[in-house]
């Protein structure tokens, strides 16, 4: 330092010679060695820099194409999302409305088998009410010959005489007029 304030005394000339001695500035090896300066940052730029910024380039583009599609994708499945819950809404819809229908049916063919039993039931009565009363007819009209044999043997005992065909059917129709009337 105090070498440079001696030379600043000395002249601006001197400051040239002075700064070539402190430092060992040499021209010609200094013009060289910015020569070779610039020839090492040409040559980095063209094939190192330069091919290196390319990759980066392209890294960046891929990565925002990358984006993109990370976006449409996010889209296609946020509306694939919706597509399937409107579907599996639809679904629930269909099934509900078939579990009604189904109900309404069954409803409607139990009604409707309900109803044939109960007419089925009705037809086996009134089946069974007249086979009752023709059973009835006929024990009846069994147990009014029988009773009117038994009057007739009866009588006949009594009276000790036999009866014709005429005298028990008299004999029959009276005792029969007398238990029905």
């Amino acid at each position: 330092m105090i070498t440079l304030l001696a030379a600043q005394a000395a002249g601006d000339a001197g400051i040239v010679e002075t700064i070539q001695k402190t430092f060992g500035l040499n021209a010609p090896f200094f013009i060289a060695q910015v020569i070779n300066f610039f020839l090492v940052i040409f040559v980095l730029k063209k094939f190192a820099f330069g091919p290196i910024q390319a990759i980066l380039e392209q890294r960046r583009a891929r990565i925002a194409e990358g984006e993109e599609k990370l976006k449409r994708i996010e889209k296609q499945l946020a509306e694939s999302e919706q597509t399937t819950a409107a579907a599996i809404a639809k679904a629930n819809e269909d099934a509900v409305r078939l579990i009604n229908e189904a109900k309404q049916g069954a409803a409607a063919f139990s009604e409707q088998k309900a109803q044939e039993a109960i007419s089925q039931a009705q037809q086996i009565l009134a089946k069974a009410e007249a086979a009752a009363k023709a059973d009835r007819d006929r024990l009846s009209s069994e147990l009014k010959r029988e009773f009117g044999r038994l009057v007739a043997a009866t009588t006949a005992q009594v009276t000790g005489k036999v009866l014709n065909n005429d005298d028990q059917k008299r004999i029959n129709d009276e005792a029969l007029a007398k238990i029905e009337g």
